[in-house]
C-alpha cells in the first residue's frame, strides 16, 4: 500500500504542476524527486525479495 500511495502522491504533484501557470520552484521539484527516490527504493526492495524468493523456490 505505501508504494501505491507514493505513486499517487507523485501523480498528484505532477498534475498540480502541469495545471499551473508560472515557473516551478526548486522546492516543488525537490518534493517530486524525493517521492521518486522513495518509489525507486521500494521497487528495488521488492525486486530483491522476488529474486530471493525465486532462488529459494529453485
Amino acid at each position: 500500500m505505501p508504494l501505491i500511495q507514493l505513486k499517487e502522491q507523485r501523480r498528484d504533484l505532477v498534475v498540480a504542476l502541469q495545471n499551473r501557470k508560472g515557473p516551478i520552484s526548486g522546492w516543488e521539484l525537490m518534493q517530486i524527486a524525493a517521492v521518486q527516490q522513495a518509489i525507486s527504493a521500494f521497487e528495488e526492495v521488492i525486486a530483491d525479495l522476488d529474486a530471493m524468493e525465486a532462488v529459494e523456490a529453485a
